[in-house]
């Protein structure tokens, strides 16, 4: 029986990617600081749920290293000029995982590297989750057309929040108290309300 892909996360085949998120951004990326805050409480439950992430930097010479309050100082970042995050380095990472075939995508610039990344996963066969609130750009204009052009091409548009919701699945889950510690504060209003208004 065929059962259509309905887009469900596992915690066994899932990959948290995490793009861009530099100092040279900060003062000009729309809504920062709380788009970095949510991707860090994904990162948080990757390190708990035992999904491998992957991060990336563009041109770190220029643009600077990734913020510190996003808790990756122990990952290794991967430097790029592309848009994409899909880079060599980043394809054997992948390989050496066992080829997952699920992203979790978080960062920025929604219309650049989130949109390349994106395209590049989906032709690869990924199944993409797009955290619309762990996601932005300098403009909102760009951020939002971006939600709706790459939904349009396939991937799925999710919060952060029912993104740790499905990976534990209920309160039977091993590690659900500790994921249910990072849900104690709601998460806070990125200006998506608009996204669905222009439906």
């Amino acid at each position: 029986m065929h059962v259509a892909n309905i887009g469900r996360l596992s915690t066994k085949d899932a990959v948290l990617f995490l793009c861009d998120m530099q100092e040279k951004f900060r003062p000009n990326i729309f809504q920062f600081n709380n788009i970095v805050s949510n991707a860090a409480r994904l990162l948080q439950a990757s390190r708990i749920l035992g999904i491998p992430t992957i991060l990336t930097e563009q041109y770190p010479k220029g643009l600077g290293p990734t913020v510190p309050e996003l808790g990756a100082g122990d990952l290794t970042a991967h430097a790029k000029t592309s848009f994409t995050m899909i880079i060599e380095e980043v394809e054997k990472e992948l390989q050496a995982l066992g080829s997952p075939k699920q992203a979790i995508l978080c960062g920025i610039e929604a219309h650049a590297c989130i949109a390349c990344t994106t395209y590049d996963l989906l032709e690869k066969g990924f199944e993409v989750h797009i955290v619309a609130d762990a996601v932005s750009s300098r403009s909102q204009t760009d951020r939002l057309f971006a939600l709706s052009r790459l939904k349009q091409s396939g991937a799925y548009l999710t919060t952060t929040e029912a993104v740790l919701l499905q990976l534990v699945e209920g309160a039977k889950h091993p590690n659900f108290k500790e994921i249910q510690k990072l849900l104690t504060h709601p998460s806070p209003d990125t200006g998506l309300l608009a996204f669905f208004s222009a439906l």
